[in-house]
């Protein structure tokens, strides 16, 4: 996994939409989610891994950002 380091003092509405950019830490698809860490760093996850890993990614994130609803809304399209 990728980790990015980012300001400390980053506030939620600091978070920019994740765009096809974002990558997947763990198998490189488009990544949904945004975890911050307590060091400040970032990992990127796709719906399917965020899913996988929810539980141990909720007791470890200092802040989670989550747009996995935009899979359904992006599908219907």
């Amino acid at each position: 996994m990728m980790l990015r380091k980012k300001a400390k003092n980053m506030t939620a509405e600091a978070f920019e939409t994740l765009t096809k950019a974002n990558r997947c830490d763990r198998c490189g698809a488009q990544a949904y989610v945004r975890v911050v860490l307590p060091t400040g760093g970032e990992l990127y996850f796709c719906a399917h891994h965020n899913k996988a890993h929810e539980e141990k990614l909720r007791q470890a994130a200092l802040r989670i950002h989550d747009e996995s609803a935009r899979v359904d809304e992006e599908a219907a399209l």
